[in-house]
């Protein structure tokens, strides 16, 4: 079972603490994890961009000049592909990018991701993680401790508006709930800082 530092808002040891070694303790599986993290940014794709084929773009039906004797190469519509001004043959169109995998292993993925980041020291439980105002400023001192200033993933109760509030404007601090907890975001962060309180309700919902 891993165990790791207790830490407060000064990042000062006050104690320690239990990790789930199903959640915390896992063996890493890069494959699983780069697999979750791909399917991920796919169903984040916009899948907006659209080009004009033959029947879409400009231009009359009619053919340009007879079929022979005009020694010229063959020609039947002024939309074709091979012409400038012409249709897209191959072009995308609006569509959607999104799939899923399954269940199992996409908690696998977030498990192995979690475990990495406990194994290399960038998982941070914190006995009080809350502000006395919902200002910026403050957030920003405070995570600091920890990552330096890096990109920091903060999984907060839900009932924690003010930290939500206070990381409004900081483009390197993202705070997620227990339930939005994602493989990405996980990957992605330099240091993530879990208070104390959500650390069951996430062995419990990761398990």
């Amino acid at each position: 079972m891993p165990t790791i530092d207790l830490v407060n808002l000064q990042k000062k040891k006050v104690g320690t603490i239990d990790l789930s070694p199903q959640v915390f303790g896992c063996e890493p599986r890069a494959a699983l994890v780069h697999e979750a993290v791909i399917m991920q940014r796919a169903c984040e794709r916009r899948g907006t961009a659209s080009t004009l084929r033959r029947g879409e773009v400009s231009g009359s039906g009619k053919k340009p000049w007879k079929q022979k004797h005009t020694g010229r190469a063959r020609a039947g519509s002024l939309r074709s592909p091979v012409w400038r001004h012409g249709g897209s043959v191959f072009g995308p169109k609006p569509r959607s990018y999104a799939y899923s995998m399954p269940k199992k292993k996409y908690r696998a993925a977030l498990q192995s991701a979690l475990s990495s980041k406990v194994a290399a020291g960038n998982l941070f439980v914190v006995s009080e993680l809350s502000l006395q105002q919902p200002r910026t400023k403050l957030l920003a001192q405070a995570l600091k401790q920890f990552s330096g200033g890096g990109y920091t993933l903060v999984v907060v109760g839900k009932g924690q508006s003010e930290l939500l509030q206070a990381a409004g404007n900081l483009n390197a601090v993202k705070v997620l709930s227990v339930d939005q907890l994602n493989v990405y975001d996980v990957v992605r962060a330099q240091v993530i800082v879990i208070s104390e309180q959500e650390l069951g309700p996430v062995s419990e919902a990761w398990s």
